[in-house]
C-alpha cells in the first residue's frame, strides 16, 4: 500500500468513526488545523504537578514528606485503576486476571521499597518539629486506600475481628461500616466517641465510600476469583498472585510503614510517641492485631494463625 492508498485508507475510517456519532467529519478535520501540536509538559500536566506542594512551614524535608505522599496517592489511584478492569470485565479470563493483578502487586512493591526514602530521607529533628503542625491530619485519612481495601475483598474481611462472629454478608452496610477494624483507631477507648480525625474523615468520604462498598460487593478482586470456573480457581499462578498481592498489602507493605514510624516516632526519643491523628497506632498498624485478610480462604490455618508475625526490624 502507497502513501496515498494509506491516507485514504484512514480518512476513511475517521469519517466512519464521526459518523457513527453524527459529527461533521470536515468540521473536525478543520480543526486540526487550529489545534496546537501535543508537548510533553501539557499531555503530562508538568507545571500544575509541580505547583501542588504547599508546605506549612520553613523547615526543607518538609517537601520530601509532602511529595513522597502525593506519590503514594498517584499510585492509589493507579491501583484502583488496575481494580477497575478486573472488576469491570465480563467473563473475565485467568491470563487477563493474574496479568491486572501482577501490575496492583508491583506497584504495591514499590511502595513498599520506597519508603527508605522516608526512612532515611529526613532529618529527625526536622520531622519531630513539621509533624507538630499536622496534627490531628493522619496518613489513616487516605481515601483512596480504604477504597482500595473496599475493592479488594468482602466488607467481612475488614470487620473488626471481636465483632466478626455477629456480622455476615447480609449485614447492612451502615452497620458494617460503623465496625470496620479502622474505625477502631479513630475512636476513644474509654468512651467510645469519635474522634475529630475520624469526625471529619467521615464527613468528607463517608457517602462515597457506602457507594463504593455497595458497588463492589459483587465484584470485588475475591468476588471475582469466586466467579471465575472451578478450574480457573486452581490455577497455581492466579492463586499466587492472589496470595502475593494479599501479603504484599497488609503484612509487607504495613511492617514497612510501621518501622519506619517507630523509627521516627519512638526511637528518635524526641517526641511523646503519639501519632498525629491521636490513634493508637501501633495497633492499628501491626496486622497481627487486626489481621487485615483479602482472601483468608487462600491461606492454610497455620498461616492464619501466624498472620502478621513477622517481627518489626
Amino acid at each position: 500500500m502507497n502513501t496515498t492508498d494509506n491516507s485514504e485508507s484512514i480518512l476513511k475510517e475517521i469519517d466512519l468513526k464521526y459518523k457513527a456519532i453524527n459529527q461533521k467529519t470536515d468540521v473536525q478535520l478543520e480543526g486540526l488545523l487550529w489545534s496546537k501540536p501535543i508537548t510533553y509538559w501539557d499531555y503530562i500536566q508538568t507545571d500544575a504537578l509541580l505547583n501542588l506542594q504547599i508546605q506549612r512551614t520553613t523547615l526543607p524535608d518538609e517537601m520530601v514528606f509532602i511529595m513522597y505522599h502525593q506519590v503514594n496517592e498517584l499510585i492509589f489511584k493507579m491501583i484502583l485503576w488496575e481494580i477497575d478492569q478486573i472488576a469491570d470485565t465480563e467473563n473475565i479470563q485467568v491470563g487477563f486476571f493474574s496479568e491486572r493483578l501482577s501490575r496492583i502487586t508491583r506497584y504495591f512493591d514499590m511502595l513498599t521499597n520506597s519508603f527508605s526514602i522516608m526512612e532515611n530521607g529526613m532529618e529527625v529533628e526536622q520531622y519531630m518539629k513539621f509533624r507538630n503542625t499536622l496534627t490531628p491530619a493522619s496518613g489513616f485519612q487516605s481515601a483512596q486506600y480504604r477504597m482500595i481495601e473496599f475493592a479488594s475483598t468482602d466488607v467481612i474481611n475488614l470487620t473488626d475481628r471481636r465483632y466478626k462472629a455477629n456480622f455476615d454478608e447480609n449485614t447492612d452496610l451502615e452497620t458494617s461500616f460503623e465496625h470496620l477494624y479502622w474505625q477502631a483507631a479513630g475512636k476513644d477507648y474509654q468512651t467510645g466517641e469519635k474522634s475529630y480525625l475520624l469526625q471529619e474523615f467521615e464527613k468528607k468520604y463517608k457517602g462515597q465510600f457506602l457507594r463504593q462498598m455497595a458497588e463492589f460487593k459483587t465484584k470485588n478482586i475475591w468476588q471475582k476469583f469466586t466467579q471465575l470456573p472451578i478450574q480457573d480457581q486452581q490455577n497455581t499462578e492466579l492463586i499466587k498472585a492472589m496470595r502475593h498481592y494479599d501479603h504484599t498489602v497488609n503484612i509487607t507493605w504495613v511492617m514497612q510503614h510501621l518501622n519506619t514510624a517507630i523509627k521516627y516516632i519512638l526511637e528518635s526519643g524526641k517526641g511523646n510517641g503519639e501519632a498525629t491523628g491521636g490513634s493508637d497506632w501501633q495497633k492499628y498498624m501491626h496486622p497481627k492485631y487486626q489481621r487485615r485478610i483479602f482472601f483468608p480462604k487462600l491461606w492454610t490455618e497455620e498461616e492464619l494463625s501466624n498472620w502478621g508475625n513477622e517481627p518489626t526490624a
